[in-house]
């Protein structure tokens, strides 16, 4: 059975994923609760690196002593930064490396997920520089076979498993994670080209569930204790929040040079656009259909193992076709075995014989006698 294993590493948390071949099959509905579809299990983990003093790494932690390594995922934002493991010095790609080791080993503890096909997930705005770092530092620890995928196509494949099959379109991905938003605008639907990100993907710290965290301690020092209160002044500077992050959603437009019309369908993923407000903001401002998951921050992991399932179905196909096409050659061979002594009997005594090469084609013919 072909299985696909998603990863997606972020500022904040990290989540796995794991998709078979009977999530691909079940009929059109929501991702993980259709009718015939097993569900597809994921993990998080808060993206943490702490090391013993063998030098072995886990995922996850905060000790109450000693130093946890965090904001090391975004290549793009800590160059420069580095960490002192033992006699090693690691740049942020290696402790990337690192987590995507430690998470594969965590899946595979699974059954169902040995001998899984990988895919790991990227900002959409990695260039060719950080793209080159992380892949040299996924094969120096051994992680040749793990496939790089960037983060919208991801949440697009997603898109197309959960509710397609999808008329070509364009697709608005609206990423809002724990450390920033990345918008991005990408092809859908039959006939979409092997890079679908149209235009330029765009990423602003400015928003995300820190950059609220920190709008809500400000705008909300003065006001009532009263929880009522509280929570109606979350809702409403969630809801201004959203607001103010369309200016980057009309500049990532701008840079593919087409408006709102243009766009099918509003995908919202990541972990800080849970509440109802976000997505509910963009329904209205925007004014095209918005989809979310019933879990937004698993969508990029749960796509990431779609497309990696897809790898491995793939590689089932072309090995099954291949054993066909060596039991046809086999009864081929058998066939004009069968023919050559059937020739010999009625040659009164002497004997055809087919010299037969690999490819079953008859080389040649030379008779010799029987004593």
């Amino acid at each position: 059975m072909a299985v696909g294993l998603g990863l997606s590493i972020g500022t904040v948390n990290s989540v796995t994923a794991l998709a078979d071949t009977a999530s691909a099959k079940a009929p059109p509905g929501r991702l993980g609760h259709r009718r015939h579809a097993r569900p597809t299990p994921s993990v998080t983990r808060r993206t943490t690196l702490t090391f013993d003093s063998t030098g072995s790494a886990r995922v996850g932690l905060i000790p109450r002593h000693g130093r946890a390594i965090t904001e090391f995922a975004d290549l793009g934002l800590r160059d420069g930064m580095t960490a002192r493991v033992g006699h090693r010095t690691l740049r942020p790609a290696d402790l990337v490396a690192v987590v995507t080791d430690c998470l594969i080993t965590e899946a595979m503890s699974d059954r169902k997920a040995v001998g899984a096909e990988v895919a790991l997930t990227h900002p959409a705005g990695y260039g060719t520089d950080e793209l080159a770092e992380l892949r040299g530092a996924l094969d120096a620890v051994g992680l040749h076979h793990v496939a790089l995928v960037a983060e919208p196509v991801a949440a697009a494949a997603w898109l197309e498993a959960a509710h397609g099959p999808l008329m070509p379109g364009l697709a608005l991905v609206y990423d809002l994670g724990g450390a920033s938003l990345d918008v991005t605008l990408v092809r859908v639907g039959a006939g979409r080209p092997r890079d679908p990100i149209v235009g330029v993907p765009l990423r602003s710290p400015e928003f995300g569930g820190r950059a609220f965290g920190a709008l809500l301690a400000a705008r909300g020092s003065g006001a009532s204790s009263v929880a009522g209160t509280a929570n109606d002044l979350a809702d409403e500077l969630r809801a201004e929040h959203a607001r103010a992050s369309l200016e980057l959603v009309y500049r990532c437009l701008s840079t593919a040079d087409v408006t709102m019309a243009d766009v099918d369908c509003v995908l919202v993923a990541g972990g800080a656009a849970r509440p109802p407000e976000i997505s509910g903001v963009l329904a209205a401002e925007l004014a095209r259909p918005v989809v979310i998951a019933p879990d937004p921050e698993r969508t990029i992991a749960d796509g990431a193992a779609l497309l990696a399932r897809q790898t491995a179905a793939s590689a089932e196909e072309a090995a099954a076709g291949a054993h066909r096409r060596g039991k046809g050659l086999l009864r081929s061979r058998r066939k004009l075995t069968r023919v050559a002594s059937a020739a010999a009997l009625s040659a009164g005594g002497v004997v055809l014989a087919f010299a037969l090469p690999a490819d079953g084609a008859v080389a040649g013919l030379a008779p010799f006698g029987l004593l």
